[in-house]
């Protein structure tokens, strides 16, 4: 098959795990024997082209909007410039119009939209109006939700405010241009549809593609049981709640090791918090060293994430873990061998759960898989031929219509 993807960005940039997700499947399926072209976005001044390795060609092009928001730092922008570059994000014909022509070059038999932010779900008008039939992958929730997390105040969104109906106006109705819809989780397929897009679409679920980590035999862990959160240090990643079911612990054998970084003025307001000196604030730091320093995952997300790549690579690493109820994440909380689910804002519950495990350490600390056969789903083998499947009854679908 001929296949053209788009994602916002694609590596070496990476913000979030979508970016890596995409590349996965994109060098998949060139191994697998079809031709990969992906479209993607730069801080750029002119498009550029190049040929991976892996077999994939990947078109950079230039952001068409007042202001780059990829950087490696954070910046807290204003109100203002925020509602500026989402309105021209709500259907932004000059980004669609480059992707349309990369269609008249490459002519694909299918074109994968996954997070087009940046580029506009405008994409989906290009695609229609030449005649592409269109897969659209629902990885976050930027169709419906400006801020594309269904979540603000530090809670989850029941209903959208008024900036979010006005600026996702357009793609309601463009919504059903789609052809075949995948999502990550069943939960995020739901909520898409509970607002009233991608009405009359045929929708299934398909996991990213989560590769087994190169992992060398370590001697067991002694000592004191380490939890361990990895992931953006932000109050929607839940790490409030883990600091407070910390405080609340009244064992003291425990270590936590907190990975990522976020605003620095939240952090450093974190630690004045939070002084205690069995808490480690690590920031950038490389998963596979990460995962294999600690015995048990926390993934505390309390916005409602589609699906959560820690919980799969902290399964194949070896780790057992405690989740809260959020988005799609119970769906595949069971995949370790020990796990413990608790409500997403409830750190006494947390604080609970934690106390289990530093009770029972001995066997927390023993990994193991809890469904294979769920964790199958996520080997390139699966997703490849899920993907192939879906891109086939998409083709087929757009040649009967």
């Amino acid at each position: 098959m001929n296949i053209l993807i788009v994602n916002a960005l694609y590596p070496p940039h990476r913000i979030g795990g979508a970016e890596k997700s995409v590349s996965l499947l994109a060098e998949g399926l060139a191994r697998a024997g079809d031709r990969v072209t992906v479209a993607t976005l730069d801080d750029i001044a002119a498009p550029t082209t190049e040929r991976l390795t892996t077999g994939a060609e990947i078109h950079r092009f230039p952001l068409d909007n007042i202001y780059w928001p990829y950087g490696k730092v954070v910046i807290d922008r204003s109100a203002i410039a925020g509602f500026r570059w989402h309105l021209r994000n709500s259907w932004n014909r000059r980004a669609a119009r480059r992707v349309g022509a990369l269609m008249d070059q490459v002519r694909p038999d299918v074109i994968h939209c996954n997070v087009l932010t940046g580029f506009s779900n405008a994409v989906w008008s290009e695609a229609s109006r030449r005649g592409i039939p269109i897969v659209q992958t629902l990885r976050d929730y930027a169709v419906v939700c400006v801020r594309t997390s269904l979540f603000q105040h530090d809670r989850t969104c029941t209903k959208r405010c008024a900036e979010c109906r006005l600026l996702t106006f357009p793609s309601k109705k463009a919504s059903r241009q789609v052809t075949q819809l995948v999502s990550i989780s069943h939960f995020v397929d739901a909520k898409h549809r509970e607002f009233g897009f991608f009405e009359g679409v045929p929708g299934r679920r398909i996991f990213n593609i989560i590769p087994d980590p190169q992992r060398d035999d370590a001697p067991p862990r002694e000592g004191p049981l380490t939890f361990g959160y990895i992931g953006r240090v932000e109050s929607g990643k839940g790490i409030e709640v883990v600091l407070d079911a910390c405080s609340r612990l009244e064992r003291a054998d425990w270590r936590l090791r907190v990975a990522g970084v976020g605003l620095p003025s939240y952090v450093e307001e974190l630690q004045r918090r939070y002084p205690d000196p069995r808490i480690e604030w690590l920031g950038f730091a490389d998963s596979a060293a990460f995962y294999e320093s600690i015995d048990v995952a926390l993934i505390s997300s309390i916005w409602p994430e589609p699906l959560t790549r820690t919980l799969i690579e902290a399964t194949k690493y070896g780790r057992n873990v405690i989740a809260a109820d959020s988005g799609g994440i119970p769906e595949i909380a069971d995949l370790p061998r020990r796990s413990a689910v608790y409500p997403a804002y409830d750190s006494a519950a947390l604080a609970a759960a934690m106390t289990t495990a530093i009770d029972e350490r001995d066997d927390w600390r023993q990994g193991g898989v809890g469904r294979p056969d769920l964790l199958a789903s996520f080997s390139e083998e699966a997703v490849v031929a899920a993907y192939r499947d879906v891109f086939t009854d998409a083709i087929a679908a757009k040649a009967a219509a």
